[in-house]
């Protein structure tokens, strides 16, 4: 039997910190109490509740004699400005990931910008979320939720709205959504707020589902994020939730080889480590990899208060705890801890990955505490220190990972290794248009371009790599462009006189007189922003750089068309598009309109075609004549007619009319006919 603890097992970092800043309270005697739960872990609650926190349902039973605590998952905006108003003793500890899209949705809200949340609108994650919304907002936990509110609300797909999700939201069914709002709305301002906690806990549970006979998810079944991890993991093999190890008598585990455990981020190290525990005890030939060997006992920072001298040392790893590296000082009898958040400036580090026992890092010295005999060290001081000494403004490349955005918009920080480099906004995008947005997660090139080692800061460029990047792809691109070559780009942007597409680099423009055979208005009636396109040069000037591209093909001529499939003498059934004194014209197919003359109307006499005739009206009309050089089609109805039967009278009285008039009538409608154009 081979059972698989996943890394990103447990506490994630809002949860961790909510629960210790409670555990310190307690240990340090203070009358303490939360507005709800804390976390979405019973046993947790249980714990706290015996240590003699109160959980208040509402903010009006608070009393200002105890300290309230927030929970993580965050609370309604009148609930805190009813905590600063009555003068309440209350700490926040909500996570800094759900604080962010307060900010996002309060900052980009308005009346008229709706915002949709991607999440479950009866947890008090969401609920605190649209407290923050400053007009309409709409709760989807679906992509066919998200189809109702766009069909059943009035999105108008040229006015923009704001997207933002819950810190849980699965990552799946939030890329499936982001898809079809882009497919519709190219204006919204979509915010990737899932957490990266949730993106990488929710990844490795699917990795470890298809790698394993069977998942156990350990976590509250209240926890949304828990029940995430379950339905990622159902599809590939079966899975159950527990929130203690005693829940394992329930399952069957016959035929099973390997099993796959993770928990959800409010799950306490020490009932993971019970639940392992428990499986390796039933099955005694349990090979358990990924499990530290120390343990998950210790669940709180110890704070050691004496001052260090600052010293650089090495050591030596000997374990780790829930939230610490264990290590051990050459020369020194005092036990060192290297707690997570002094391991690396790069949050996206993992010591228990990078590291192993008997590995040696090299540290500072923070605190000392003689009297337990323990010192807190920083590998983070130590490398900060290091890179200050050598970091320099050059050419060099450096690759980093967007952390943050600074100000309004001002700029962004990327963390790479130890150092925070800020890039102003200016120097972070091509386009003055681009997003900052865009950036945040993402691993970007930069280069260093001034450093201020006194005031420890650095500013550097993700622009003028990527500019130098491009230059070699339009380089390239002219080198080899040929005036007929065929391209499938996308369409960049949309002016009143075209579209731009980007061919890959290089950006050419398709006229609008080139983007149909038929004359439209505006080139959006026929592509849109983010659309693929297939088109040929029409037209290169390399003196100027500019490139003037096709779209509309030869075979979608509408006279070709009509050449292919409406002959001389063909029968067609066609749409009367306008009237005129002398005859009235006829819609054919799309792009080709023909004339019938007043006299191909009818056999007897009329004054107008009006009298017969009105405009949308569906008529069956034989092609008389085709003139493809000043494209003209002459049409007539009344060649399709039977002719009347004439009685001897009428010929009589035809026959003594004046031949002068019968002449003069003839030239005269000969004149009044006008070629259609």
């Amino acid at each position: 039997m081979q059972i698989t603890l996943a890394k990103t097992a447990g506490f994630c970092f809002g949860v961790n910190r909510a629960v210790n800043m409670l555990y310190d309270l307690v240990e340090k005697g203070v009358d303490v109490c939360t507005l709800g739960p804390i976390i979405h872990n019973p046993q947790v609650i249980d714990d706290l509740e015996r240590k003699g926190v109160n959980i208040l349902a509402s903010i009006e039973d608070a009393r200002k004699d105890k300290k309230v605590v927030i929970r993580t998952h965050g609370v309604e905006r009148s609930v805190l400005e009813y905590c600063e108003s009555n003068a309440l003793n209350f700490i926040d500890a909500t996570c800094p990931f759900v604080k962010k899209i307060h900010k996002i949705v309060r900052e980009n809200s308005s009346a008229d910008l709706p915002v949709l949340i991607a999440g479950d609108k009866k947890h008090p994650e969401v609920v605190g979320i649209k407290s923050y919304c400053a007009g309409k907002c709409f709760v989807f936990n679906s992509c066919e939720e998200l189809d109702e509110i766009f069909k059943n609300n009035d999105f108008n797909p040229e006015k923009p709205f704001i997207v933002v999700s819950q810190t849980t939201f699965s990552t799946k069914e939030w890329k499936k959504c982001v898809k079809n709002i882009n497919l519709h709305y190219t204006n919204a301002i979509i915010f990737d707020t899932i957490c990266n906690a949730t993106e990488e806990r929710q990844a490795e549970a699917l990795l470890l589902s298809k790698k394993n006979d069977m998942m156990i998810i350990i976590g509250g079944r209240t926890s949304s994020n828990t029940a995430k991890l379950k339905a990622v993991c159902e599809p590939n093999c079966p899975t159950y939730l527990i929130e203690t190890a005693e829940e394992l008598l329930d399952i069957a585990f016959c035929d099973v080889q390997s099993i796959g455990v993770t928990a959800g981020a409010s799950t306490p190290d020490s009932i993971i480590k019970e639940v392992i525990k428990t499986m390796s005890e039933k099955f005694e030939n349990a090979n358990t990899i990924n499990m530290e060997e120390t343990g998950f006992e210790q669940m709180l920072e110890e704070s050691l208060n004496n001052m260090s001298s600052d010293q650089n040392v090495v050591g030596t790893v000997v374990g780790f705890t829930a939230t610490e590296i264990q290590v051990e000082i050459a020369g020194r009898k005092h036990t060192g801890y290297v707690s997570f958040d002094e391991y690396s400036d790069d949050p996206s580090a993992d010591p228990k990955a990078e590291l192993k026992v008997g590995d040696e890092i090299k540290l500072r010295i923070m605190k000392t505490n003689d009297v337990e005999g323990t010192i807190k060290l920083s590998k983070r001081l130590y490398d900060r220190g290091a890179i200050w000494e050598s970091i320099e403004a050059d050419d060099t490349i450096h690759t980093g990972m967007v952390t943050g955005i600074v100000g309004d918009n001002k700029g962004v920080f990327v963390q790479s290794g130890a150092i925070k480099v800020f890039i102003p906004a200016s120097l972070a995008k091509m386009r003055r248009s681009d997003s900052l947005e865009d950036l945040l997660k993402t691993e970007v090139e930069y280069k260093i371009i001034e450093v201020n080692k006194q005031r420890r800061k650095v500013v550097g460029s993700i622009r003028e790599v990527a500019a130098a990047k491009r230059q070699e792809i339009v380089d390239a691109f002219w080198a080899n462009i040929t005036e007929g070559a065929v391209y499938t780009g996308t369409v960049r942007s949309l002016t009143n006189y075209g579209a731009f597409v980007d061919l890959g680099g290089v950006d050419g423009m398709v006229h609008i007189s080139e983007l149909s055979w038929q004359r439209i208005k505006h080139p959006s009636e026929v592509v849109k922003v983010g659309d693929t396109i297939e088109v040929y040069v029409k037209e290169l000037d390399r003196e100027n750089k500019k490139i003037s591209l096709g779209y509309k093909k030869i075979e979608d001529n509408p006279w070709e068309i009509l050449k292919r499939d409406y002959p001389v003498d063909s029968e067609v059934e066609c749409k009367i598009v306008s009237l005129t004194s002398f005859g009235a014209f006829a819609q054919i197919i799309p792009g080709v309109d023909g004339l019938i003359h007043i006299s191909q109307i009818a056999y007897k006499h009329i004054g107008t075609p009006a009298e017969v005739l009105k405009v949308g009206e569906i008529v069956k009309a034989k092609i008389m004549e085709i003139d493809f050089d000043k494209k003209r089609v002459s049409l007539s109805i009344k060649a399709l007619l039977e002719p009347p039967v004439i009685e001897e009278e009428t010929v009589e009285e035809v026959a003594e009319s004046p031949v002068e008039e019968v002449v003069e009538e003839a030239a005269s409608e000969e004149t009044a006919e006008a070629p259609v154009e």
